[in-house]
C-alpha cells in the first residue's frame, strides 16, 4: 500500500485534474477501449460490474454501451472524479480500491482501466478476489515500467533526481494475481503514444491527467534554464514526423476467479 502522505497527494492531484482529465485523456480513452475489445465474457455477459477507479466515468460508459441492463457500480478516491462520473453509474463511491465496501461476492465483473498502477497489487487483486462471485472475471489495464521511457532517458544526466514514475512489470502483476487465487490468466503487452509539438506541452498534458510529478522528480524548485535546455535538446533525439511521442507501455490482463 502507498504511505498515506503519498496516497493523499495521489488523490489531490486526481481532484485538482478532474476537469482537464478528459480532454487529455487520449490514451487512457484508447486503452480503455482495448481493454473492453480484448474481454471475454462468460455466457451472457456480467450482470454486476465494479468500475474500480471510475475517473470521470468513460470507462462506465463503454460498459453500458455494451450491457445495458447491467448494474455498474463506480469507485473512486477522488470525489471530483466522481461528480463528473455520476450520470454513467447507478451507484458510486467514494473509496480506496485496495479496501472496498462491499460484501463477498457482490460483483460478476471487476473492472479497472488505468487505476491500479497508483496502489499496491497484491492488496487490490486480494479485495477483487473477495467481492467477486464464484466464476467471475477480471479486466484490467495498467502501465509498464517502459511508460515514459524518452522523459526516462533525455533528463539521465541532467541531474540525480527520479523524474518519471515506477510500475510493475507484468510477471509481478501476474504474481499478485495467482497469488490471491485467480486463474486463466491472460496479458497482453502493447506501447502507446501520443505526441506533442514540444516537451512544455508534452509536460503539461500530463499533468492535466493528474501524473503531476512525471518530470518533477521530487525536486524543491524549478530546474535551472541550462538544465532544462539540455533536457529539451536529449529530448528532440526522439522527435517523429508527429512529433514528441509520450510513450505508455500498456499492461491489459484478465483473468477468472
Amino acid at each position: 500500500m502507498l504511505p498515506l502522505p503519498i496516497k493523499q497527494r495521489v488523490r489531490e492531484s486526481f481532484g485538482r485534474a478532474a476537469t482537464s482529465y478528459d480532454s487529455a485523456a487520449i490514451v487512457q480513452r484508447r486503452v480503455c477501449e482495448r481493454l473492453l475489445a480484448e474481454f471475454k465474457p462468460v455466457a451472457q455477459g456480467p450482470q454486476r460490474i465494479l468500475d474500480a477507479g471510475c475517473g470521470t466515468g468513460y470507462g462506465a460508459r463503454l460498459l453500458r454501451g455494451r450491457w445495458p441492463e447491467t448494474r455498474l457500480t463506480g469507485v473512486d478516491f477522488a470525489p471530483a472524479m466522481l461528480d463528473l462520473a455520476r450520470h454513467h453509474s447507478h451507484a458510486n463511491c467514494a473509496a480506496d480500491i485496495e479496501a472496498l465496501p462491499f460484501a463477498d461476492s457482490a460483483f460478476d465483473l471487476w473492472w479497472s482501466s488505468l487505476s491500479i498502477q497508483w496502489c499496491d497489487a497484491g492488496r487490490v487483486f486480494a479485495e477483487a478476489a473477495r467481492v467477486l462471485a464464484p466464476g467471475g472475471q477480471l479486466a484490467v489495464s495498467s502501465l509498464g515500467p517502459e511508460t515514459f521511457v524518452e522523459l526516462r532517458q533525455a533528463f539521465s544526466g541532467v541531474d540525480r533526481h527520479r523524474h518519471t514514475l515506477e510500475f510493475s512489470n507484468p510477471d509481478h502483476l501476474a504474481g499478485a494475481l495467482a497469488q490471491a487465487g485467480f486463474k486463466n490468466i491472460r496479458l497482453i503487452r502493447e506501447t502507446h503514444a501520443v505526441y506533442y509539438p514540444d516537451l512544455k506541452t508534452l509536460l503539461r498534458a500530463v499533468k492535466a491527467i493528474g501524473a503531476q510529478n512525471v518530470g518533477e522528480g521530487g525536486r524543491s524548485g524549478m530546474m535551472g534554464r541550462i538544465a532544462w535546455q539540455r533536457v529539451e535538446t536529449a529530448y528532440e533525439h526522439f522527435r517523429e514526423k508527429d512529433g514528441l511521442p509520450a510513450s505508455y507501455d500498456v499492461i491489459l490482463i484478465y483473468a477468472n476467479q
